[in-house]
């Protein structure tokens, strides 16, 4: 008997969850200004996760076929690159990550070079302006801002 593709997803799911909840019950942060906390949020996301995956687990689609070797080595790329992005996030700046990680990601799959550098421009601008202007979030400018003053 073969294992279900959704079944193998389910359990990395709620592996995913379980870490991400045992973070989430460690943040601590001295003062709050929200009744629930900075938990809420991220372990509400985690029992959702593992809710749904569970529904993987136990009731599986039926058994297709594993993807093959280009779509799996690209799914690693998107993988490495989204890694690549989260280690150079507070470094460089959400500008600059975030640009070069569309223009990857766009590339990766088959974009041509004018429309990937289109989109990276305009998804980093657009995603700058609803997290600053929309949303009050700071983001990080990274290590380059005072060579700019």
């Amino acid at each position: 008997m073969r294992l279900a593709a959704d079944r193998v997803l389910g359990i990395v799911l709620i592996g995913l969850a379980a870490f991400a909840a045992i973070f989430a019950l460690k943040l601590q942060i001295p003062f709050s200004y929200e009744p629930v906390g900075p938990k809420a949020f991220p372990l509400g996301l985690s029992i959702l996760l593992a809710a749904l995956s569970l529904v993987l687990v136990l009731r599986p689609g039926q058994s297709g076929s594993w993807p093959n070797k280009t779509l799996s080595l690209k799914l690693l790329a998107v993988l490495a690159v989204l890694l690549i992005y989260a280690l150079l996030f507070t470094r460089l700046g959400f500008l600059i990550t975030t640009c070069f990680t569309v223009l990857a990601l766009a590339r990766l799959f088959d974009a041509p070079w004018l429309k990937a550098l289109l989109a990276a421009v305009l998804m980093t601008a657009g995603s700058y302006l609803l997290f600053t202007q929309g949303l009050d979030i700071v983001l990080p400018w990274g290590y380059w801002m005072p060579v700019f003053g």
